[in-house]
């Protein structure tokens, strides 16, 4: 008989949690998800940085937005906005990330779980 697994955010496998925001982690069918959580606030160089011991974020991500919004700032000075319902890619360039506005911003990430903020 086949095995149906079924798995939720409410219990995940691993949380990495830091000041303003948690990535949680799914571990479900040989893939790894993530769903990254942040406060109004938040900013990957001031709040991840430090524990990931690298000055910017430099894992490649495809995701997707579930709500608020947030920025990828690129290597070429380039501001990307994310918002809800997008699905992004964003290369394993140095990049920093923050919130915008005062709403808490939640994604779901399908590639670069395993190595983010760690």
């Amino acid at each position: 008989m086949l095995e149906v697994i079924l798995k939720r955010f409410e219990t995940p496998d691993e949380i990495r949690e830091f000041e303003k925001g948690k990535f949680e982690i799914v571990k479900i069918g040989g893939m790894t998800i993530g769903k990254a959580s942040y406060e109004p606030g938040w900013r990957w160089s001031k709040h991840v940085s430090q524990s990931a011991g690298v000055p910017l974020c430099a894992v490649e991500h495809v995701g997707m937005v579930l709500s608020g919004r947030a920025t990828a700032a690129m290597p070429d000075g380039s501001v990307i906005e994310l918002a809800p319902g997008d699905l992004f890619h964003i290369p394993p360039e140095p990049h920093d990330s923050w919130v915008i506005g005062d709403e808490p911003y939640v994604s779901l990430h399908f590639l670069g779980t395993a190595d983010y903020a760690k």
